[in-house]
């Protein structure tokens, strides 16, 4: 099975409605490593790696989120070169 890493920006109203927290829960089902943060302009980035398929599905649960989200979009970015080395063990919260 492939290992890919994946970034993503997301907008709406995803800060303080537990969306980074959700977020974790659903990657660690996932077995996804990787962190969820807060951005300056009121979006959060996701950084996920592991297998493809739970990637793709991590992805197609962030347009959703959780309840209290409402989400605007969600952009796939070109994951950083050193990307791939934060994505390391466990997923964390910023």
């Amino acid at each position: 099975m492939s290992e890919v890493t994946r970034r993503f920006r997301v907008t709406g109203k995803v800060q303080g409605v537990y969306f980074r927290h959700s977020t974790r829960l659903e990657a660690e089902r996932l077995a996804l490593s990787g962190y969820a943060r807060n951005l300056p302009d009121g979006s959060v980035e996701v950084l996920v790696r592991g297998p493809a398929a739970a990637a793709v599905e991590l992805h197609r649960w962030l347009h959703r989120g959780p309840k209290s989200a409402r989400v605007q979009a969600v952009e796939e970015m070109e994951p950083a070169y050193d990307d791939r080395a934060s994505a390391g063990g466990g997923f964390e919260i910023f």
